[in-house]
């Protein structure tokens, strides 16, 4: 059965396709079968951190109103057999897509066997994230932890409760998880940064992940791979995690705390 996973948050900025492109690489390594679509239609990123860019003939507007088929768009990655991208379009607004064009590809999607679809919405309230949200079975929330952010966040929830299929159907609701991005323990200790306990207790979510503040984020996403993908990088191991968990793994959160320092550092400094 295809699980629908939506990427979503309130605020723009927070590291969304980041998350999306590190989710979606971390569950095909596994040994899934997923695709990950770009709902972000007019300002599409997710090609360009999968390194697909310039392999992109159709999109996701096109399958919708017919110009292709699901896929003539589906671009296939490179690194992970499994692994499937759908690109938004540059070329046209939001009001392009419809519920029920949305449906018809994520059915499709389904009876082609997939076993994960991971949406990657816009940020905000507008049609796009409400769409990208409307099939989802989960939702990951991906917040830095900050005030406004948090806040934007509280009213997502809102809309993941109230305007979802699952929702209006009475199906439990779709399944809620936060994720914090951009995380210094050294900023949360001195009093700049909320903790992770803090936004926990704001928005009542238990935490999937925690990723560091971290330059290989950038870096990752000029150079067409997603962070999750760079084995020596903390915000890759935070991502791996993270897909342990929505698999049903147990772990202990990593990187909420500021590292030991050794003697010698106590010592004579550094």
């Amino acid at each position: 059965m295809t699980e629908i996973i939506v990427v979503t948050s309130g605020k723009g900025g927070v590291g969304k396709t980041t998350t999306s492109a590190s989710l979606s690489c971390g569950l095909a390594r596994r040994g899934k079968k997923v695709a990950v679509i770009d709902f972000d239609i007019g300002l599409r990123n997710l090609d360009l951190i999968m390194g697909c860019e310039r392999r992109v003939v159709y999109d996701f507007v096109n399958v919708i109103q017919g110009d292709c088929t699901l896929k003539q768009a589906l671009i296939k990655d490179k690194r992970i057999e499994t692994l499937f991208v759908l690109a938004a379009s540059q070329t046209r607004d939001k009001d392009a897509l419809s519920s029920e064009g949305v449906r018809r590809v994520l059915d499709e999607l389904t009876a082609e066997g997939f076993d994960y679809v991971i949406c990657d919405s816009p940020a905000g309230i507008e049609k796009g994230a409400h769409l990208a949200m409307y099939f989802a079975d989960r939702a990951v929330v991906v917040v830095n932890p900050e005030v406004s952010s948090v806040r934007d966040s509280d009213r997502i929830l809102g809309l993941l409760a109230s305007k979802t299929q699952r929702a209006e159907q009475g199906n439990g609701g779709v399944k809620e998880h936060l994720l914090l991005t951009r995380y210094s323990p050294k900023r949360v200790a001195t009093g700049e940064m909320m903790s992770v306990t803090d936004v926990k207790d704001i928005l009542g979510l238990d935490v999937i992940g925690v990723v560091p503040e971290s330059t290989d984020v950038l870096s990752a996403s000029n150079a067409g791979v997603p962070v999750i993908l760079n084995q020596e990088s903390d915000a890759s191991r935070a991502y791996d995690d993270a897909v342990a968990r929505l698999l049903g793994e147990s772990l202990p959160l990593r990187f909420v705390d500021e590292p030991k320092k050794g003697f010698f550092t106590r010592m004579f400094g550094g």
